[in-house]
């Protein structure tokens, strides 16, 4: 079976077109700057129909969707009902959601008897149990707005924990895995029988780890504080969390652990802290997720920093399972949440024909 997987952005488009079951890469490409100044590419339309003009006989289209809430605990054939639902979640993830909505209804106007089937970032971390989940605020948050734990990058840690039990040649549900996205933005998951039961972002990808632009977490009185010092608005303090902080406003550098890594190694004392405290962080979080889930089998290692930046690995586990009478695995797995969109795609169709 062809699936073509989509990732649609606010103003791109990346694709991957599988043969499933075999997980054969068949072709791959992106298109960018959709409705920028200049681009011929004027909207979302515009670019599938530029790229299923160079793909033949598709039978399904999986979809990259970013925030579920509550209502998508697993991938989910679309239809109208689920395309309206989709829309609600846009009051949470205002950035993405409207930008995935729009891969889908381009598709169901350009190939209108192919199935879409959307897989939510979010559905993974769905069975996290409410003493997780639940902040420490006034209940009716929760009930009225909606106002938990998400969680995201949960394609990404679902890959790799499969990926994980397949190398040790395990069962999933024997494992206890700690799972570590860092890029940009990074998280880490604890996987305990093949089930997300803690993540560290939030309500939205703010909470959490030191991040490239991202500040993860803090004191939340701090927010008020440093508007009325700095006489800043909402819409300020928003951007100053999440694009001036982490590593890059630590350092007052680079948001790239790469030229940290090495502005630290010829002695800047700044490059060094952001290094430091992102190490720390990170250790931190895997500490207390081996405490919950009363050990860790297996640590894994995926995106761009923990994928190809060994010495900042290296720091990260020295020592760190000495208390342990047997370490776990350490694994660097390439996350590949293309491929799982389109497995789970071809699951979920392949069900449905069997029936």
């Amino acid at each position: 079976m062809k699936i073509l997987v989509i990732n649609s952005g606010s103003s791109s488009i990346k694709y991957k077109l599988f043969q499933m079951p075999g997980r054969k890469l068949l072709s791959k490409g992106s298109i960018e700057h959709i409705a920028e100044k200049g681009s011929e590419i004027k909207d979302h339309y515009t670019g599938l129909k530029l790229i299923l003009s160079k793909i033949d006989s598709i039978e399904a289209v999986g979809h990259r969707v970013v925030h579920g809430a509550e209502r998508f605990k697993k991938p989910i054939l679309v239809d109208k009902a689920v395309i309206r639902k989709i829309k609600q979640c846009a009051a949470i993830a205002p950035l993405h959601n409207p930008a995935n909505l729009a891969g889908i209804t381009a598709c169901a106007k350009l190939i209108p008897g192919i199935k879409q089937v959307a897989v939510f970032d979010t559905a993974f971390h769905q069975s996290i149990p409410d003493y997780a989940y639940i902040y420490g605020l006034p209940y009716e948050f929760y009930t009225k707005l909606g106002i938990r734990k998400y969680g995201f990058h949960g394609t990404s840690h679902e890959y790799v924990a499969h990926e994980a039990a397949r190398i040790l040649n395990k069962k999933l549900h024997q494992l206890k895995i700690i799972t570590c996205h860092l890029g940009n933005g990074c998280s880490i998951t604890a996987v305990d029988k093949g089930k997300s039961i803690d993540t560290s972002m939030g309500f939205t990808p703010l909470e959490g780890l030191v991040m490239g632009t991202r500040c993860g977490d803090l004191d939340p009185a701090l927010i008020p504080h440093i508007m009325r010092k700095r006489k800043l608005n909402v819409d300020e303090i928003d951007i100053l969390l999440n694009k001036a902080s982490g590593l890059k406003g630590i350092s007052g550098i680079s948001n790239d652990m790469r030229i940290l890594e090495e502005k630290a190694g010829k002695g800047d004392k700044r490059a060094k802290l952001a290094r430091d405290i992102f190490v720390y962080r990170i250790r931190k979080y895997i500490g207390a997720y081996t405490a919950i889930m009363s050990g860790c089998d297996c640590l894994v290692f995926t995106a761009g920093i923990g994928e190809n930046q060994g010495s900042v690995r290296s720091k990260i586990t020295k020592n760190i399972f000495k208390h342990l009478k047997k370490a776990p695995k350490v694994l660097v797995i390439p996350t590949n949440e293309e491929l799982m969109i389109a497995k789970q795609t071809y699951l979920l169709i392949k069900d449905g024909l069997l029936r």
